[in-house]
């Protein structure tokens, strides 16, 4: 979303190549399609090429991470390092949404879909040494569901879990147990759909839990999980540095021994260096650049399939947003396409409903709000407003760069424009992405604010309830919204196993959530990424987490 890129362009030569190695930084399947039987994940064998230009990835991205403990954060900087370093039970095909083993060699499923027992896979080390086994992965999940566990340090909140499998007190997990030192039995309280999906998440990478009872709370800086790299140094606002785990169980990877990833917040700064030499891989690509990009042979261009929505969100906390008058008003006020047009270069479309139209489940019959002042205006009077909105309101606007928002300051900025065109001011705040997220959450500090979501596990469930069911709040439904309709319609998804029954389901609640418009949903994008031309085996994931194991340089 960045408006103009100035930048130079910087050819590619030798030397710059050289300073580079001395400078060593979608399909989608259905939830709980392998209910009730047996599912072994195929193991990726791959050996290194031989004759490898060089052995050290350095990865440019827009911001920091919040923390490198991926039980407790939601934003996709983190859980971009977290994906490197932890395994979880299951893992997705490269590439696709699709569930295969990994931590967990095989599962069986009860007639019921209340018992899933999973067999381990055998012989697996964490970072520290210690065996990964049927306890370590009680210990994580004791963790994550147990609001008074001892390894719940100060500041943490275990959001995902919460936003995946109930909050407390409404917990589809019953009971985690270890049947034996390979074998782990779940036991729901009701079935999921959705439920294998879940567990291949990044946020339940599993850790060790020796590393947990001695770190405690600097654990969150000091990560140790089974992963294909080993955390070794993080220098915030800077760099993140990851070495080769040599014992990692999939045979012949990584292929990198090392990897870091820098953080550039500007995308022409970050473009530059990639051009440069300085850096390999570059996320979020300005579209501004693209053309720069497609001209240089050394070069190449990477698209991240589409799974996103970025939105502006309305925090029903505070009046007047608690007016749904109001939050249509504000809905016909804007203009997407404009937005798109002057920011995205064709690389977006304007987003009508909070999930996207790639994914199953998507109700293309509702009609959108359509940019209309005027409209806005009477809507604005219907709600007891004739002469606009009175004051001044906060409306935060993201100080990185994010797949679905290359550059939030500068949307925000037509936003602020279009809203001021039918008599709503605000003021454009933002504040660092860590703290950006924390008061988002809290609701306390803005009275609006832009976010967005690429999807997780390829189902409706994973934005529809994780981001607007009033059990999500405040875990990842930051709107506050909450309405008992929606919530009736998407647990019931959730328990519903007939795919086609679960469809008609999520339409019914889109048609709720457009009605009720706790949002303005802005943009689906294609996620631009670039790299130089000799980087190899690198397939963009469509939940924005993809291991970096396979990648070399030719």
């Amino acid at each position: 979303m960045k408006a103009k890129r100035w930048s130079s362009v910087v050819l590619v030569t030798m030397l710059s190549a050289a300073i580079a190695l001395t400078g060593c930084g979608g399909s989608n399947n259905a939830g709980g399609s392998n209910s009730g039987g047996t599912n072994t994940g195929a193991n990726t064998e791959a050996t290194t090429p031989t004759g490898s230009a060089q052995d050290t990835l350095v990865v440019g991205r827009g911001g920091d991470s919040a923390s490198l403990d991926p039980a407790i954060v939601t934003d996709g900087e983190s859980l971009k390092i977290a994906h490197q370093v932890f395994d979880s039970l299951l893992e997705y095909k490269e590439g696709t949404t699709e569930v295969q083993g990994s931590l967990a060699e095989s599962w069986t499923v009860s007639d019921d879909g209340l018992t899933y027992t999973f067999k381990l896979r055998q012989g697996v080390k964490f970072h520290d040494g210690t065996d990964f086994n049927a306890d370590a992965v009680v210990f994580n999940f004791t963790r994550w569901s147990d609001p008074n566990s001892e390894y719940k340090f100060e500041g943490d909140s275990f959001d995902y879990y919460d936003s995946m499998f109930g909050p407390d007190g409404k917990r589809v997990i019953k009971e985690v147990e270890a049947v034996d030192e390979n074998t782990v039995k779940f036991t729901l309280n009701q079935p999921q759909a959705p439920f294998l999906q879940n567990l291949a998440m990044t946020s339940f990478g599993i850790a060790s839990p020796t590393a947990i009872k001695e770190k405690k709370e600097n654990f969150k800086n000091e990560p140790v999980g089974t992963g294909p790299f080993v955390f070794k140094e993080w220098k915030r606002n800077d760099s993140i540095t990851l070495e080769k785990n040599p014992n990692y169980w999939k045979e012949g990877l990584p292929k990198l021994n090392k990897v870091i990833v820098r953080s550039i917040p500007d995308n022409s700064a970050r473009f530059n260096a990639l051009q440069s030499g300085e850096i390999d891989l570059m996320e979020d690509l300005s579209p501004d650049d693209l053309a720069t990009l497609e001209a240089n042979p050394d070069l190449q261009k990477i698209e991240r399939p589409s799974n996103n929505v970025g939105y502006v969100g309305f925090n029903l906390k505070k009046e007047p947003f608690n007016n749904v008058k109001v939050r249509q008003a504000l809905n016909y006020a804007v203009d997407k396409q404009a937005i798109i047009d002057a920011f995205f270069a064709g690389q977006a479309e304007p987003a009508k409903n909070p999930m996207p139209p790639s994914l199953w489940g998507y109700n293309d019959s509702i009609a959108d709000y359509e940019y209309d002042p005027e409209k806005a205006k009477a809507l604005l009077a219907e709600a007891g407003y004739p002469n606009g909105l009175p004051g001044e309101y906060v409306f935060y606007a993201m100080p990185v760069s994010r797949p679905y928002m290359p550059d939030g300051k500068k949307v925000a900025e037509v936003i602020q424009q279009n809203f001021e065109e039918v008599g709503v001011k605000v003021k454009i705040e933002s504040p660092e992405w860590a703290v950006y997220l924390d008061d988002a959450q809290a609701g306390e500090k803005d009275d609006l604010f832009m976010l967005g979501w690429t999807g997780d596990n390829g189902d409706p469930d994973n934005f529809l309830y994780t981001l607007l069911d009033k059990d999500a709040i405040p875990s990842n439904n930051y709107t506050y919204y909450s309405s008992d309709e929606l919530h009736e319609l998407l647990v019931a998804a959730q328990i519903e196993t007939d795919q086609s029954k679960r469809e008609e389901l999520y339409k019914q609640a889109q048609e709720i959530i457009k009605a009720d418009a706790p949002w303005i949903p802005l943009v689906h994008t294609t996620p631009l990424l670039a790299a130089k031309a000799n980087l190899k085996g690198y397939v963009p994931a469509p939940t924005g987490t993809e291991y970096y194991s396979n990648i070399y340089f030719e």
